[in-house]
């Protein structure tokens, strides 16, 4: 049984490559197809702004003209600059379980790797932390957030098996959203506002959220900048992601967090779950699936938590309970009962002490592998 790889070179092949998951998982209950569309705009050298900083190639694996595998390899020349790396990356990794196959895969990044003068590769991770990353290791019976990813649980028992080693866990949550939101909590993120002269933006039209996208994401580069993986996005990533984002944002769902002189210190972004819309979609947003995902927007009883930032010299302050106390109003006004948090470093105490002040469970687990070349 030959395994043979092939690299995408063609419009029709790369359509092949980001279709490749819809097959392997056909009929799982926990898997989430992504927008071909959005996938496609990701991967096109011609559409995605990383590529000014970004290097990519992509394969696929056969196995008597069946596709058995798929394997993204990236250079992310911005990160490895700014911190001093010589790093590979790996991603859009999908195999049947079928070790050949994957170590057929990896051996095929690696091999391009070497010849890139890198020392290490990691992964999964796509070109910036706004793509799907990890391995999920933990909570295979559990619905993936809205752009979360799936996988089996063969993936990580390969990788570990042909000499992938642990880099970085991230781990996920299930909150229950409280009948009330307890007194003392309320109370402390009063108190907080009056001790650092701080209130609530007021965000009623999405034209209010959008006068402060640019402070938005001035505070993710500064605040991210040392999480793993991560690489400050360029003013042509911004304004692609703020157009895939502000349409899917509703105000109501936003917490912005300003001084006594109205700069942006602190936000919370929360979305109506489309995990379910996404998975009836497969994949495809019309003719019905972009209205699956307007409907999933206006009726829901579960949120995906998207993003969080505080700035340095109010973090450790407590502003966390701020920002939840705004979006807790919402979510008890529009019936929500259920809060996923999207993949947090397991090393985030403050979040943690966060979840612990209501009834919650940590219920996913994802893995970023490495290994020296």
């Amino acid at each position: 049984m030959g395994i043979f790889i092939k690299e995408i070179r063609s419009e029709k092949e790369l359509k092949t490559f980001i279709k490749f998951p819809d097959k392997l998982y056909a009929g799982n209950r926990y898997y989430i197809p992504a927008l071909h569309k959005s996938e496609f705009i990701t991967l096109d050298k011609t559409q995605n702004p990383a590529f000014e900083f970004c290097d990519a190639t992509y394969w696929l694996a056969y196995i008597n003209n069946q596709v058995v595998g798929r394997i993204a390899f990236i250079i992310n020349h911005k990160y490895n600059d700014i911190n001093n790396k010589k790093y590979a990356r790996f991603g859009w990794l999908d195999f049947i379980d079928n070790e050949n196959v994957l170590q057929k895969l990896m051996q095929t990044v690696e091999n391009r790797a070497k010849e890139n003068n890198a020392e290490f590769i990691h992964g999964p991770l796509g070109f910036s932390s706004f793509d799907a990353s990890g391995v999920l290791i933990e909570g295979f019976n559990e619905l993936p957030t809205s752009f979360g990813h799936y996988n089996f649980p063969y993936y990580s028992e390969l990788l570990e098996k042909i000499g992938y080693k642990k880099d970085i866990d991230w781990i996920e949550y299930n909150v229950k959203v409280p009948d009330e939101i307890p007194e003392n909590f309320a109370r402390s993120a009063e108190l907080l506002k009056i001790r650092y002269k701080l209130h609530s933006a007021e965000l009623k039209k999405k034209k209010d959220l959008a006068g402060y996208t640019t402070q938005i994401f001035n505070l993710i580069n500064s605040e991210y900048k040392d999480l793993y993986a991560f690489s400050e996005l360029s003013d042509k990533q911004i304004a692609e992601l703020k157009k895939e984002f502000i349409v899917l944002l509703n105000p109501e769902y936003v917490s912005i967090i300003l001084n006594e002189t109205n700069e942006l210190i602190a936000f919370g972004i929360t979305i109506p779950s489309l995990a379910k819309a996404l998975q009836k979609s497969k994949g495809k947003l019309y003719p019905f699936g972009i209205l699956r995902i307007l409907n999933a927007l206006r009726k829901n009883d579960t949120v995906d938590s998207l993003l969080i930032a505080v700035k340095k010299e109010f973090q450790n302050k407590g502003i966390h309970a701020i920002i939840f106390n705004d979006l807790f109003h919402t979510f008890k006004k529009r019936g929500i009962t259920n809060l996923e948090t999207t993949r947090e470093l397991e090393e985030n105490n403050k979040v943690k002490q966060l979840w612990s002040r209501f009834e919650h469970r940590q219920h996913k687990r994802a893995r970023c592998y490495i290994k020296k070349l």
